[in-house]
C-alpha cells in the first residue's frame, strides 16, 4: 500500500525535519511513504481566507486525485488510540487499498470542495499542534501503527 502526506508550505525548522527523516527511514521497511508539498501560496494578503483555502484545496486535489482513500487531518475529526489507528490502517490493506492519502491543510484549514471529496477525516488531538509540529507527530504515528500491526516492541501497552 502507498501512503502520501500532503501539506502545505515547507519545514523550515530543521529539529522537526530531523525527526521526520528518522521516521521516513523507518516506514521505508513497511510501506511505500511519500511527503508532497505544496509551496506556500503568494501574495495572501489580498486574499480572504475563503479564496486561500480554495486555492490551496485546488492544489491538494490536484495532487491527491489518484487517492483510493482520501483523510484530512481536521480537528473535527474521529479520534483514534494509537492501536485504533493501527487496526485502521491494517484494515486498508486488508480491503487493498492501494493508496491511502492523508492530508494536512493550511492555516485556515480545508475548502468546501476537499470537505467533499474526501473519504474520511482524523483528529490527531483535541489540542491544536502547528503544523510544522503535526508532520513529525503524524509521521511517528504512521511508525508506530505499522509496528503494531507487526507486534514488534515499539509500542507498549
Amino acid at each position: 500500500m502507498k501512503i502520501d502526506l500532503i501539506l502545505i508550505g515547507k519545514s523550515d525548522q530543521k529539529y522537526l525535519q530531523e525527526g521526520i527523516d528518522i521516521y521516513l527511514k523507518r516506514l521505508k521497511h513497511y510501506c511505500t511513504f511519500e511527503l508532497k508539498v505544496i509551496p506556500d501560496i503568494k501574495s495572501t494578503k489580498n486574499m480572504s481566507e475563503e479564496q486561500q483555502k480554495e486555492k490551496e484545496g485546488e492544489q491538494i486535489l490536484n495532487m491527491a486525485k489518484d487517492a483510493d482513500f482520501l483523510m484530512l487531518l481536521d480537528e473535527r475529526g474521529d479520534r483514534f488510540s494509537s492501536t485504533e489507528f493501527a487496526n485502521f490502517i491494517e484494515k486498508r490493506q486488508i480491503a487493498g487499498t492501494r493508496k491511502l492519502c492523508f492530508v494536512v491543510g493550511g492555516p485556515y484549514g480545508f475548502s468546501k470542495e476537499v470537505y467533499a471529496k474526501a473519504t474520511s477525516k482524523m483528529s490527531l488531538s483535541a489540542m491544536t499542534f502547528s503544523h510544522q509540529m503535526v508532520r513529525l507527530i503524524f509521521v511517528e504515528q504512521l511508525y508506530r501503527a505499522f509496528t503494531i500491526i507487526n507486534g514488534e516492541p515499539y509500542h507498549h501497552k
